[in-house]
């Protein structure tokens, strides 16, 4: 396996949380009820996995390799630019969260930014796939694709969370308003 195969499948477990999310925001439109502790575990799937272990082996590692090679440094602005976008949203839902667990009416903003949330998520992960490609065929080489992959490895403290926040996103899709 390779880095940019061990990215793309942390984006398999992520576009399952998109739709997890989609599905969520459609029902709460409809006036129904979703589970405070379902949506905390959206956040912490997102704070947790997304941001901290994804986007870190990205901004910490493959994008500094393949900007090393004077190659698509433009794009990686843009999603370096786009994971702090997400970075925002993400506290957003998490404070309107607080608000709910508190008493106050805060459906509305909590609806509104897991759906921007979720649509961040589509056109991200849909650009960074093809820089994915991009890179993979025309940047990085082998040893160092394989030399990040065993970095990525290395941390049994993040494989393990990784497999703990799959657990968390099989869970969320097997709850009863997920399955509507």
């Amino acid at each position: 396996m390779s880095a940019t195969e061990e990215l793309r499948a942390d984006h398999v477990h992520v576009r399952r949380l998109e739709k997890i999310i989609f599905k969520c925001v459609e029902e709460l439109e409809k006036g129904e009820k979703i589970p405070l502790s379902d949506i905390t575990k959206m956040t912490i799937i997102i704070s947790e996995f997304i941001d901290t272990i994804h986007h870190s082996r990205e901004e910490d590692s493959y994008f500094p390799c393949v900007a090393s090679h004077e190659s698509l440094k433009e794009e990686i602005h843009k999603f370096l630019v786009e994971h702090e976008f997400g970075r925002r949203v993400a506290r957003k839902i998490s404070h309107h969260l607080k608000r709910l667990k508190n008493g106050e009416d805060a459906w509305e903003n909590v609806t509104r930014y897991l759906k921007t949330y979720a649509v961040f998520l589509n056109d991200h992960l849909n650009k960074e796939n093809k820089f994915f490609d991009d890179a993979e065929a025309d940047v990085l080489t082998k040893e160092e694709e394989a030399d990040m992959y065993e970095e990525y490895r290395s941390v049994f403290a993040t494989v393990k969370k990784i497999e703990d926040m799959i657990k968390e996103i099989d869970f969320l899709e097997s709850r009863p308003w997920n399955l509507k």
